[in-house]
């Protein structure tokens, strides 16, 4: 867990500091004083580009030196960090133990799982929106997936290149890329189907609480390495054409539906909606303190008003000593309601107090 989050010049936060105790982390304030960006900078310290998917160099307070860092311990003896320089607002900087480091590293170290009202819409958005998904939720099993995703599209990125260029592409060269791509999307895609499986039946084993219980499946991908060989080598004129890979793991969707009632997600209302997918982000967490050994850090943004009551119960007594869950609301009457003790802060116009 986070024993202290150090913030500079990050969005509207010019310097900030939080010391987080092991359970809820309440931040209150109003719209717009920098309560989502604290849980933006808590899930840059996991692979990937948190859960607004910015561009770093947005990340940057305007007026400031150029840059910016989010620094965390973990502990006493592990520090954790990741930022930009000025002159370099799109090259992100990792550091572990102040020793340089590969992002993907950072997976070795912390768990971050996320759930924001932008994701509320994850049902019945495209496909890439719940794979993206289904990816952190594997990551957080797998330290190991996020190099397998960063090798497996650097390799379909090549090959579109390479397709893409005048004349007849070096077929030698097209083979070695094409086999990359299954070693690497082999892994990917058997990742994912064993986060899937383990998921799944963690969740048929939930007796019927408030919040639905639901049924995952994969689809658009089969696993098959000689055949996943074969489709790249018989569809280079196709994939030619289309500028892009039309076969793979990155054409899979996670399909979800709900369990008790037999109505696929998309079409329930926009209230099961959340609560499937909220109980799907709770069940998730339970998994990987299981599986994982350590618990993860849960960035709940504003779900507490969009909750009634009785399901915001449910939620603050799941979540009791399920490990970090930081949540944001613009009142903090919203968790006058939940157990035990948690650290509370106010946020206001990019300051950060403890109350």
């Amino acid at each position: 867990m986070l024993t202290r989050l150090t913030l500079t010049d990050f969005r509207n936060h010019a310097d900030g500091t939080i010391e987080p105790g092991a359970g809820f982390v309440v931040l209150s304030g109003p719209n717009g004083a920098g309560k989502t960006n604290v849980l933006e900078a808590v899930s840059l310290l996991a692979p990937g580009r948190g859960l607004r998917r910015a561009a770093l160099s947005d990340m940057a307070r305007e007026g400031g030196a150029g840059g910016f860092g989010v620094a965390a311990d973990l502990g006493d003896d592990v520090r954790i960090g990741t930022g930009t320089q000025a002159g370099a607002p799109e090259r992100r900087i990792v550091r572990i133990n102040g020793a340089g480091a590969a992002a993907t590293a950072l997976a070795e170290w912390l768990s971050v799982l996320w759930l924001t009202p932008a994701m509320d819409r994850l049902f019945v958005e495209p496909a890439g929106e719940r794979r993206r998904f289904l990816d952190r939720m594997t990551l957080a099993l797998n330290p190991a997936h996020a190099t397998q995703a960063t090798r497996y599209d650097a390799a379909m990125r090549q090959r579109n290149r390479l397709l893409a260029e005048e004349g007849s592409p070096d077929p030698d060269w097209l083979a070695a890329l094409e086999a990359r791509m299954v070693e690497h999307g082999l892994a990917l895609g058997a990742a994912r189907a064993e986060c899937v499986a383990m998921l799944g039946d963690r969740i048929a084993a939930l007796p019927a609480t408030d919040f639905p219980r639901a049924a995952l499946a994969l689809e658009g991908w089969h696993g098959d390495a000689a055949l996943f060989a074969r489709e790249l080598a018989a569809g280079r004129a196709r994939d030619a054409a289309a500028g892009r890979a039309l076969s793979g793991p990155h054409r899979a969707d996670l399909i979800v539906t709900d369990r008790d009632r037999g109505m696929a997600a998309a079409r329930c209302s926009t209230g099961e909606q959340k609560a499937l997918l909220l109980g799907l982000v709770l069940a998730h967490a339970e998994l990987v303190a299981e599986r994982a050994g350590r618990r993860p850090i849960l960035l709940l943004d504003e779900v507490a008003a969009h909750l009634d009551p009785g399901r915001r119960a449910a939620l603050f007594a799941r979540a009791c000593g399920a490990g970090q869950v930081w949540l944001t609301g613009t009142e903090a009457a919203l968790f006058s309601d939940i157990p035990g003790d948690a650290t509370r802060y106010h946020v206001a116009d990019g300051r950060i107090e403890r109350v």
